[in-house]
C-alpha cells in the first residue's frame, strides 16, 4: 500500500485531528515558525527525529507543520488518557512500552517494530523522540537507539532520517508562547546501513551518535532554564540596540553562540558574569513592572507618541468591541474550563502546554457543537448559519482585542509612571546602554577551541 493509500485509509479522522491541532496551536501560540521545510522529502520512507521538551505538544507541532502523514510514537499509558487517548488512536499513533511498563513481557514492543518497518517500507513517515522522555531543561539527553534500529530494520528500503530541532519560548503561557521548528540536513545513513549487515548493534549506535550531533546543531543548549532565560534577555537587549527584526533562525544561531561564550565566561570570569546577570535581571524586572520591553524603550521618544499610540489602540478597541464580545461569549466558557481542567489534572511543568491544548481539543469542539445546537433549537437554520459564520472570525477578533487591550493598558501604565517620575525613561535608557556596552565587550572576547565567530 502506497503512502497516498495510507492517507486514504486513515480517512477524514487524521485530517480532522490535524486541522484541529493546527487551529489550537494558532490560538495558543503567538507564533509558530518553520525553518528548513524544503528538506522534508515529498515521498519515500521518512523518520522525523526531534528533541523532546513538551510531552504531546512536540508531536502536535510536528504533525501540524510537516505536509505529510506522520505516525507518532507515544507512551503506551497515554492511550488510556481520557483526553489524549482518543486522538492518538485517530492519528494512527503507535504505543511504546518502556521497560518498566513491559513487565514480564519484554516482547511487547515487537509489534511496534513490525509496524514501523511496514510503514517505512511502504513509503510512510513516523515521528520519534529518541531521548525517550520529556524534560524541561535546555539540554539534549543521551539518545536511545530506537530511531536508528527502525531505519536499519526497514532495509533495503530507502529511508530519510530527518533531524528536527524544537525551540520553545514561554511554551506554557497562552498567547505569549512561541515555537520554532528547525529541520536540518538529512543524516547520512549509507555507511551505517552497510555496517548493519555484519554488526547491527554497532551500526545502530554510530547512527544514533550522528543523529545526536545533528540535533545539537539545531537547538540551544544551556546549563538550565535560568541560564537560557538570561541568554534570551541578553538577546532581547542586543536586538533592541540593533533596532531591527531578527529572523527566528538568526535568533537561535545567536543564542547558540551566546551559550558558548557564557560557558567560557563562567569558567574564566565567574564574578564578572554573575554581576552582569544580576544587573540584567534587575533591569528586565523593572521593565516588566513598568510595562516596557528593551525594544519599546529604545523606540519610545516621549509622552506624545505614547499618547497617540494609546489613543489608536483605544479607537481600535471601540470599533472591534461588538465582534470581540461575540467571540468572548462563544469561546469564553471553554477557555475558562480549560483553565479549570488544568488545575484538576496532575501535571509537571513540561506537561502544562500539553494538558492545556489537549483539554482544548476536547472542550472547544464539544462546546461549539452544544452552542450550534442551541442556536438551531432556538433560532432555526438562520441562527445556526449565523453561528457558523461568526464562530472563527469572532474568536480571531477576540484574541486581537484582548492583546490590544493589554497594549493599551501598558501604555497607560507607562504614561502614569512618566508623570510621576519625569526622569524615569532616561534612567532606564542609560542603564540599557551600559548593559549593551558590556554585552558587546563579552561578545568581542575569544571563544575556546577557535570558536571565534562574533555575535551579530
Amino acid at each position: 500500500m502506497a503512502e497516498s493509500e495510507q492517507d486514504a485509509s486513515a480517512g477524514s479522522g487524521f485530517a480532522a485531528v490535524r486541522g484541529l491541532v493546527r487551529l489550537l496551536l494558532w490560538v495558543f501560540y503567538r507564533r509558530v515558525e518553520v525553518i528548513g521545510a524544503e528538506r522534508i522529502p515529498a515521498r519515500g520512507g521518512l523518520i522525523v527525529a526531534a528533541n523532546h521538551h513538551n510531552s504531546i505538544v512536540d508531536a502536535m507541532v510536528l504533525l501540524a507543520v510537516v505536509p505529510r502523514r506522520l505516525r507518532t510514537l507515544a507512551k503506551a499509558q497515554l492511550f488510556q488518557h481520557p483526553l489524549i487517548g482518543p486522538f492518538l488512536r485517530m492519528l494512527g499513533a503507535l504505543p511504546v512500552h518502556r521497560r518498566q511498563e513491559a513487565g514480564d513481557d519484554p516482547r511487547k514492543n515487537d509489534a511496534l517494530f513490525d509496524e514501523t518497518t511496514r510503514t517505512l517500507r511502504q513509503g510512510g513517515g513516523i515521528v520519534i523522540f529518541p531521548e525517550g522522555r520529556t524534560q524541561p531543561e535546555p539540554v539534549l539527553l543521551e539518545l536511545r537507539t530506537g530511531a536508528a534500529r527502525m531505519l536499519l530494520a526497514a532495509q533495503p528500503a530507502e529511508v530519510t532520517l530527518l533531524p528536527a530541532g524544537l525551540v520553545f519560548h514561554k511554551a506554557g503561557i497562552f498567547r505569549e508562547g512561541e515555537a520554532l521548528v528547525v529541520f536540518g540536513e538529512p543524516v547520512s545513513t549509507g555507511e551505517c546501513s552497510a555496517l548493519a549487515r555484519t554488526e547491527p548493534e554497532l551500526a545502530a549506535r554510530q547512527l544514533t551518535d550522528q543523529l545526536a550531533g545533528a540535533l545539537r546543531e539545531l537547538i540551544v543548549e544551556a546549563e538550565d532554564l535560568e541560564t537560557l532565560g538570561l541568554l534570551e534577555r541578553a538577546e532581547g537587549l542586543w536586538r533592541a540596540a540593533a533596532r531591527g527584526e531578527r529572523a527566528a533562525g538568526e535568533r537561535v544561531h545567536w543564542l547558540r553562540q551566546a551559550a558558548d561564550r557564557y560557558r567560557d565566561l563562567a569558567r574564566r570570569e565567574p564574578e564578572r558574569l554573575a554581576d552582569y546577570a544580576r544587573r540584567l535581571q534587575g533591569f528586565v524586572a523593572e521593565l516588566d513592572a513598568a510595562g516596557l520591553s528593551p525594544r519599546s524603550l529604545t523606540a519610545r521618544r516621549g509622552g506624545a507618541p505614547g499618547l497617540r499610540f494609546a489613543l489608536g489602540h483605544a479607537l481600535a478597541l471601540l470599533v472591534g468591541a461588538p465582534l470581540a464580545l461575540c467571540g468572548f461569549l462563544l469561546h469564553g466558557l471553554p477557555y475558562l474550563l480549560v483553565g479549570l481542567a488544568l488545575r484538576l489534572i496532575p501535571h509537571t511543568a513540561e506537561e502544562e502546554a500539553t494538558d492545556k491544548i489537549a483539554a482544548g481539543m476536547v472542550l472547544y469542539p464539544l462546546f461549539w457543537c452544544l452552542e450550534g445546537w442551541l442556536a438551531w433549537h432556538f433560532g432555526g437554520t438562520p441562527a445556526l448559519l449565523a453561528f457558523a459564520v461568526l464562530l472563527l472570525p469572532s474568536g480571531a477578533v477576540a484574541l486581537s482585542w484582548r492583546e490590544r487591550l493589554g497594549h493599551a493598558a501598558r501604555e497607560i501604565r507607562v504614561l502614569a509612571r512618566i508623570l510621576r517620575e519625569p526622569g524615569f525613561l532616561a534612567r532606564l535608557r542609560e542603564e540599557q546602554a551600559r548593559l549593551v556596552g558590556e554585552l558587546r565587550a563579552f561578545a568581542a572576547g575569544p571563544l575556546p577551541e577557535d570558536k571565534n565567530e562574533g555575535l551579530s
